[in-house]
């Protein structure tokens, strides 16, 4: 597939490479940035953090890439080693294929992504697309996966249908649209001006997966023995978090779950929510450091140093 046909044109790809780039360069950590190889594509990762920590691998929604996770590195990576991984498909720096979303082709993926960064088991935090992604990897290897940090991920339940009602008709009305899409997207959370003009721009370039993710069934998430923190916002517009809440609670026996009264879909400064359930898991020794080898990476690559290291 040509890397232009998940942009609506070839300059708006490279209008949302070059701010991605501008992104890159501010990352508040020093920071490797590789491509490992897989089944499904060529896959960029970033890597910053501790190297003497457990290894945390942080998976974006649809319509995003790794920079979104750019104002929480600095504290996850404190015990933490970080692997910020671009889904293949959306506009990051992933192959741009986009693996069939029924079947084991997404754990595939996401195994072959974690052997190549020569991990054994990690923690997967993911959001909506992310974390029905590190679902979907933990149903069908739940040995490699040490604990699941899930941001309102994809159907555990279904959809709200009133959703897509209110987007139709916005995806119709350019800028304007995409503005007010955003702010339905936030909640009640104040977003910067910086983070609705990034958002606004990859949505007017690119052209977004249509389709809807498979459903989990009970058996597959009975597989989900491993510590499990939910975060939603409870003014989410596309899912309802209390209802996935209390369909993983009947289901997992180690459930935590954190409700964000005026957070939207998309939730700012995790951070705060995420940290003290990471900080436990590393209390009981839940997360063990488990490199396979000394060599995380299979590929050359950049590095970069932030001004402020």
């Amino acid at each position: 597939m040509n890397e232009s046909t998940i942009y609506k044109s070839v300059a708006g790809e490279r209008a949302v490479m070059s701010l991605y780039d501008e992104l890159l360069a501010g990352w508040p950590l020093a920071c490797q940035e590789r491509y490992v190889e897989t089944r499904h594509g060529r896959t960029f990762v970033i890597a910053c953090g501790t190297e003497v920590g457990p290894p945390l691998v942080l998976l974006h929604g649809a319509g995003s890439n790794s920079a979104i996770w750019a104002g929480d590195a600095a504290v996850l990576g404190r015990q933490y080693r970080i692997y910020a991984v671009d889904l293949p498909g959306e506009p990051g720096k992933s192959a741009p294929n986009r693996p069939p979303w029924e079947g084991p082709a997404f754990a595939e993926w996401l195994l072959d992504v974690l052997d190549g960064l020569g991990l054994e088991q990690a923690v997967l935090l993911g959001v909506s697309q992310g974390g029905w992604t590190a679902l979907r990897f933990a149903t069908l290897h739940p040995e490699r996966t040490a604990a699941l940090v899930l941001l309102s991920p994809g159907e555990v339940t279904a959809d709200r249908p009133s959703f897509l009602l209110k987007a139709a008709p916005l995806t119709l009305l350019g800028e304007w649209g995409a503005r007010r899409m955003v702010r339905m997207m936030f909640g009640s959370q104040p977003v910067s001006a910086e983070v609705e003009d990034i958002t606004v721009l990859v949505t007017t370039h690119f052209k977004p997966r249509i389709g809807v993710l498979p459903r989990f069934s009970d058996k597959e998430l009975q597989r989900l023995i491993m510590p499990t923190l939910l975060v939603g916002g409870q003014e989410d517009v596309i899912r309802d978090v209390a209802d996935i809440a209390a369909r993983l609670d009947s289901l997992l026996p180690q459930l935590e779950v954190a409700l964000v009264p005026d957070g939207g879909h998309a939730l700012l400064n995790i951070t705060e929510l995420v940290f003290p359930f990471l900080t436990t898991l590393l209390s009981i020794n839940a997360v063990p450091v488990n490199h396979i080898s000394q060599q995380p990476f299979t590929q050359p690559g950049r590095i970069r140093v932030s001004k402020n290291d």
